[in-house]
């Protein structure tokens, strides 16, 4: 039954894209899953939201992780909001509801969203009717380190890709994200949620993405308030640092109070992070 649920809202994928609704990431079976047909599987089943270019489009994507502790997913406000105003600037938005890592759910609970992001590119680099010149990410604290992820591991890919549709973003957007394991600086519940409670130290390096920069790794725009009490400024610093050490355009955009987790709209400052943002994207390279 359940796979006859997820082929048929998949077959419907053309009907909810002009209407603008979600659509189901995967055809048939989910990756990496195991408990099919328990209400936490049903529950988990990862969406995309497709949110159309207005005005005059600009042939671009954004696909918008939002945060959440890998606990939860902040659809509205680092989610809906954010691709409501990214199309209305002209790009092409896509919020990524991804499954939240779970060993009664998954086999590898660490690749569980890393695979929905890995596939969502994939879907959106093979839209029906449209190629996009570019496909950016933008993520948000623990989205911040699933996008950061996925700019930075797109040497193992965890999906099936026989046409090697490409992974890697074309851009990345950090908004105060978790990017490192270290337990100096990381938000410690984004971690046990992804690694467990007693990760190996292979494990804390893989997902230090501030490791794993490289010299293909995405110009990056980075966001962060140096108050931040739940993930902690350094993290922005560090990976600026590793972007830096290759070379990789980037901008951080620095906020001093703030503190997190509050999307579009820092109550503490007249500056709007997302125009910063757009002006600087604007002038990468066609």
């Amino acid at each position: 039954m359940k796979k006859i649920i997820l082929l048929l809202s998949f077959c419907c994928c053309m009907f909810f894209i002009k209407a603008q609704e979600k659509i189901y990431l995967y055809a048939q079976q989910v990756p990496n899953s195991r408990g099919e047909g328990s209400q936490k599987y049903m529950d988990n089943l990862p969406e995309l939201y497709y949110y159309a270019a207005k005005g005059v489009p600009n042939q671009q994507a954004i696909l918008v992780i939002p945060g959440g502790g890998y606990a939860q997913v902040a659809m509205k406000h680092e989610g809906h909001d954010v691709a409501t105003l990214l199309a209305d600037q002209g790009y092409a938005a896509f919020v990524l509801r991804y499954r939240l890592p779970s060993d009664d759910i998954m086999e590898r609970k660490s690749i569980g969203p890393l695979q929905d992001a890995q596939r969502a590119m994939q879907l959106i680099r093979t839209w029906p009717g449209i190629t996009f010149t570019k496909v950016g990410v933008l993520g948000f604290s623990a989205g911040g380190h699933l996008a950061s992820t996925l700019a930075t591991h797109s040497d193992q890919v965890y999906i099936a890709n026989k046409s090697e549709v490409a992974i890697l973003p074309d851009f990345t957007v950090l908004c105060y994200p978790v990017i490192s394991m270290d337990a100096e600086i990381t938000h410690m519940g984004s971690r046990n949620n992804l690694l467990g409670a007693h990760p190996q130290d292979s494990e804390i390096a893989k997902y230090s993405n501030e490791l794993r920069v490289n010299a293909h790794t995405s110009p990056t725009f980075l966001m962060h308030a140096k108050d931040d009490h739940a993930v902690k400024f350094e993290n922005a610093l560090r990976y600026q640092e590793a972007l830096n050490k290759f070379e990789i355009p980037n901008k951080l955009f620095v906020y001093e109070k703030g503190g997190h987790g509050f999307g579009l709209i820092n109550k503490t400052s007249d500056l709007r992070w997302m125009d910063a943002c757009l002006a600087w994207l604007s002038q990468l390279p066609k």
